[in-house]
């Protein structure tokens, strides 16, 4: 993993730390109201670079189950650069500022985003929860399924 000097990644982290305490609100993204894991992403992403890239489709809780389709992968593989996440999943520091993927089970879809904000620190959207900074938990580490650094600003 490299660690590009055009990416802030303190700034990335700063932007993530200012939704802690925003509540889960499913396919919200707006600081302060309401967003889940995807639209603190979004909201990240808007106060990087301004407009996201593409809209999301609607999506209901379990979306992606049925089919098992890596729809948030794909996602990102369309707009950042992607890292090894293999030493993520053997418990090697987080890279400051980069977006992880989580399986919620085993053989699931990847379905979690989170923002690494310490070498073993995320902030987070979890359901029933409003946006956190916690401790990456071994379990959740061990499922982590891909990671990506958001891209150098245009410029």
């Amino acid at each position: 993993m490299t660690d590009s000097p055009a990416v802030d990644r303190a700034r990335i982290v700063a932007e993530a730390r200012a939704w802690i305490g925003t509540p889960y609100r499913h396919q919200a993204s707006l600081r302060g109201a309401g967003c889940d894991c995807l639209g603190l992403v979004r909201g990240i992403w808007r106060a990087l670079y301004g407009t996201e890239p593409e809209a999301p489709h609607p999506y209901t809780h379990d979306w992606a189950e049925e089919t098992g389709e890596e729809t948030l992968r794909d996602a990102a593989r369309r707009h950042m650069p992607e890292l090894d996440a293999e030493p993520l999943r053997r418990g090697g520091d987080l890279p400051l500022g980069c977006l992880i993927l989580i399986r919620m089970r085993d053989r699931g879809p990847a379905k979690h985003a989170a923002i690494a904000s310490g070498p073993h620190t995320i902030v987070h959207a979890y359901s029933g929860h409003a946006v956190a900074e916690n401790e990456l938990p071994e379990a959740w580490a061990r499922r982590i399924a891909f990671a990506f650094d958001f891209p150098a600003p245009a410029g």
